[in-house]
């Protein structure tokens, strides 16, 4: 603890959610952490979205190999150039949290729904997110309320595997952002570039018991494909 500056062990104090959390005390006791560790002492499936958390903080990471249990190189991570000068803790290593101002403006406009799946839910669960990933359009001015979205936290998980997972990832085209499902899933042209329309299903009440006929009679597997014929074939007929 004595290496690291008392503006520094400051910023990392202030992170409070638990993954970043996790992987800066880890840091701090051990000086790196690697993505092994992150799967199988902290069951992180993905490890760069927990790398990416801390850098979200504002804290700079640097990232390395290291051999891993079974002989192959991995990734390992520790703390990036933490000296007290205000350029390497500026925000511009992360993006700001996002106001609980910015929050109730979008559930004034909106509603207290989550974007991807249309599903009104306690406001309190909602989450602000980018319409555009921060890694490729930066941050926004939070008067521009529409440059965000609510999300439930399951939709908020799911947009950011198929935005890490996108080809755009690395090109970082704010264009190809605007036009895809994740930003803007009122009116869009693909989804991570590949050319598809959702439909989301919502059951409630008395269509639960619909529900739960149709995976009885389908499989799981194959309830998508079943509603996809009942609806060509009364499209055609």
């Amino acid at each position: 603890m004595d290496e690291y500056s008392v503006c520094f062990l400051k910023l990392l104090s202030s992170v409070t959610k638990k993954r970043p959390k996790i992987v800066i005390q880890h840091i701090l006791k051990y000086g790196f952490i690697t993505t092994e560790e992150l799967k199988n002492l902290y069951g992180y499936n993905h490890p760069p979205r927990a790398i990416r958390d801390v850098r979200e903080h504002g804290i700079p990471l640097i990232t390395y190999n290291v051999t891993g249990s079974d002989g192959r190189k991995i990734a390992a991570y520790k703390f990036g150039d933490y000296s007290d000068k205000k350029d390497n803790l500026s925000k511009s290593h992360g993006r700001t949290a996002l106001s609980k101002a910015l929050k109730n403006a979008l559930i004034e406009k909106y509603g207290s729904k989550c974007f991807i799946y249309l599903e009104t839910i306690d406001k309190s669960i909602l989450q602000v997110d980018h319409r555009i990933p921060y890694e490729i359009g930066g941050e926004h001015d939070e008067n521009d309320i529409d440059s965000y979205m609510l999300l439930s936290p399951s939709a908020n998980r799911a947009k950011s595997w198929t935005c890490e997972h996108c080809k755009n990832w690395k090109l970082k085209d704010i264009n190809f952002c605007l036009t895809c499902f994740c930003a803007h899933p009122e009116k869009y042209d693909h989804i991570a570039g590949k050319i598809r329309i959702i439909i989301t299903l919502v059951f409630t009440g008395n269509e639960i018991e619909d529900y739960y006929k149709l995976i009885e009679l389908t499989g799981e597997d194959n309830a998508q494909n079943f509603i996809k014929e009942i609806i060509h074939k009364n499209l055609n007929s």
